[in-house]
């Protein structure tokens, strides 16, 4: 479908289109068993389901096999992000839940329920989910405000023996770093050479940043709401001032008009504008990636005459940076290979797996796949085992 046509679709949709499909949620379970005759429930439930709980009770690990746990994402929120929402309370984020639990069973093959808390204390949340262990096989963390996320985040991991993802930090991250891998090839850079900017230091921002870190980008700068993180700013949480002592390589004080004079890469993920003036002071052949939603940092139009490649958080333009095109994979890879955490090996796995699928048709309206390729999830979970193996 052309963007034209995409756009005529979209503006085709009613409010009562919305509502009426969100009717009764989106969400429902299915037996994968018949259930028409006694014999039928005999072996779905009483007697014969004693006979699976008494072999369970003996051998515990027969539960990875003989009930859905094993391979269950739970979709977890405090409603405390949500989207461009923010804090509208767990009720209120339960419809973004459902959405994000179809998106794994449609794109990942895992079934998923979400699981919103009427809570946003870390430690009821970890021991919540603590308590619950034995009803799910992994958990994604969903629009949870920064910075409790990263402390929520880094708890669990450490709490629970099974994959754990903030899809917001790592999710973009990993999509964001797939589409720079690209992105530098058009612009004829590499990413050793390249200082990027990152507007915005909440969930997405850090994980962006320590992606690129990982990778070997030049350099970060990041900038948030008061200007440029660096080191001598006294104003910092213990997030902000653990990646001030590893970024901005050259001391940069200001705001976003420092960061971007001389810069090659200037990723958005906050609310704040790019002022024409200050895009033309970054380098020739510029990458602009301007992701926040439904507004980009600067539209694609004016950016381009700035910038080699320029991406949005939006389907209705070219490249567009989209968190599905990950978190499927992850969660399948990482669960088809058993294995019990997610790693930053895995990710930087699956980020090269979707830079790869853009190549051939590589051009500066393309530099990553669409969503709705079919051949993304399977690349992405076939590299995130490979790298659990090599791990």
């Amino acid at each position: 479908m052309s963007i034209d046509a995409s756009l005529d679709a979209a503006a085709a949709i009613t409010e009562a289109d919305i509502f009426d499909a969100h009717l009764g949620g989106k969400l429902s379970v299915q037996s994968k068993m018949p259930l028409t005759t006694k014999r039928d429930l005999s072996i779905a439930y009483t007697p014969g389901v004693a006979q699976v709980s008494r072999a369970i009770a003996a051998d515990p690990a027969l539960a990875a096999t003989h009930t859905w746990a094993s391979r269950l994402v739970v979709v977890v929120s405090d409603g405390t992000a949500v989207l461009g929402l923010g804090d509208i309370g767990a009720a209120a984020s339960l419809p973004v839940m459902e959405g994000k639990s179809a998106l794994f069973k449609e794109f990942g093959g895992l079934d998923s329920i979400p699981l919103v808390l009427n809570t946003t204390n870390v430690d009821e949340i970890v021991e919540t989910l603590v308590r619950l262990r034995p009803s799910f096989g992994a958990v994604n963390l969903e629009d949870v405000s920064a910075p409790r996320c990263f402390e929520l985040e880094e708890r669990l991991i450490e709490a629970l023996d099974c994959p754990v993802m903030h899809d917001d930090q790592h999710g973009t991250a990993v999509v964001v770093l797939a589409a720079l891998i690209n992105a530098a090839k058009v612009a004829g850079k590499e990413l050793g050479q390249m200082r990027a900017v990152i507007s915005g230091a909440g969930a997405a921002g850090i994980a962006i940043s320590e992606i690129l870190i990982n990778v070997g980008l030049g350099d970060v700068v990041i900038v948030d709401s008061k200007g440029i993180v660096h080191r001598d700013r006294d104003d910092l949480n213990a997030v902000k001032a653990k990646y001030a002592a590893i970024t901005n390589k050259e001391g940069l004080i200001g705001g976003i008009r420092e960061a971007l004079d001389g810069a090659d890469v200037v990723v958005g993920v906050s609310s704040s504008k790019f002022e024409e003036a200050d895009l033309a002071k970054m380098n020739e052949n510029a990458v602009i990636f301007a992701l926040s939603n439904p507004d980009p940092e600067v539209m694609p139009d004016v950016a381009r005459k700035y910038a080699a490649v320029v991406a949005t958080g939006r389907s209705d333009f070219p490249n567009q940076i989209n968190n599905v095109l990950a978190f499927p994979g992850i969660f399948r890879g990482a669960l088809d290979a058993g294995a019990r955490r997610i790693t930053p090996a895995m990710k930087l796995a699956a980020a090269h797996a979707i830079a790869e699928l853009a190549e051939e048709s590589l051009s500066n309206e393309f530099i990553v796949p669409s969503p709705l390729d079919p051949r993304v999830i399977p690349a992405v979970s076939a590299a995130v085992q490979a790298a659990v193996v090599a791990e």
